[in-house]
């Protein structure tokens, strides 16, 4: 069952193959349902409110993506319902360590993703944030 119309459909391996990526992405995605939105997530420990692994952009994005994961399934989606990312990272040298880790979290979903190279996230330590909006599907 298709949940969402994605438009254009691609894989950063063959977009960018000089970043040795491999994202399932799409140019636009069409949904029906009720939205879901998460605000920017980092590496954070939901419960203990616990900054976690201090400037290791791979550790923390698997941090990230686990809680955007939790906090979909308490509101009743998954993370095949997410629509659109926008990631942030502190360096650009960063993104690929991000991507290659995020990508393992979204295989098949191909959201729309935008990326933003920014000064600075809320606390020092953090080098990577990711705001999810996902649609859970009409019945």
């Amino acid at each position: 069952m298709t949940i969402h119309h994605r438009i254009r459909p691609f894989n950063t391996k063959e977009t960018y193959p000089e970043q040795k990526l491999n994202n399932d992405l799409s140019q636009g995605v069409v949904a029906r349902g009720t939205m879901v939105f998460l605000r920017g997530q980092v590496s954070q420990d939901l419960e203990t409110r616990e900054c976690l692994h201090a400037g290791d952009p791979t550790a923390q994005t698997r941090k990230t993506m686990e809680n955007i994961r939790m906090l979909l399934e308490e509101a009743g989606s998954r993370m095949e319902h997410i629509c659109r990312i926008v990631v942030y990272v502190t360096d650009i040298r960063y993104r690929e360590a991000v991507y290659q880790e995020m990508g393992k979290h979204l295989q098949g979903v191909h959201p729309c993703s935008t990326g933003i190279v920014v000064p600075a996230l809320a606390r020092p330590e953090w080098v990577v944030e990711i705001e999810a909006t996902a649609v859970i599907p009409d019945a």
